[in-house]
């Protein structure tokens, strides 16, 4: 009995809406990531790396030391190329991300058209406007 109830939880919680949706979410996600990659691999980087004369921001860093190992000599680096090219890849995806939740917003939010026209004044307001009006002539 307990372990019935259990799949039947589990199978209530993963057909939800919801975690159908998070998990369309996650694999697009994945996807455009890949997408967003290559674009700043193989289309923003190039003319970015030509512009600054041929320097890969991959291959900058900071020579700190060097250690020694079993007599083998090992360079101590701080890699700040590396992140250099991820803080750029994180502003690319969070435009990218932003351009398309604006798009989303502009597309689901509804035209002037659509408004509806405010509805007529009824007769008592028609009637307390005239009173006023005439209240206000008379001073």
């Amino acid at each position: 009995m307990g372990k019935s109830k259990f799949f039947k939880e589990f199978k209530d919680f993963a057909v939800k809406g919801n975690a159908i949706d998070m998990a369309v979410g996650v694999i697009v996600g994945g996807a455009f990531g890949k997408i967003v990659t290559s674009i700043v691999n193989d289309i923003i980087m190039p003319p970015i790396g030509w512009l600054t004369g041929g320097v890969n921001f991959t291959d900058l860093k900071w020579e700190i030391g060097k250690t020694m190992t079993d007599g083998v000599e090992t360079v101590v680096t701080l890699n700040y190329g590396n992140f250099l090219q991820t803080c750029l890849d994180f502003l690319i995806i969070a435009f990218c991300v932003f351009l398309m939740v604006r798009a989303i917003i502009k597309l689901k939010r509804p035209k002037a058209e659509e408004k509806p026209a405010p509805a007529a004044p009824s007769n008592e307001e028609k009637l307390l406007a005239e009173i006023r009006d005439l209240l206000k002539e008379k001073k």
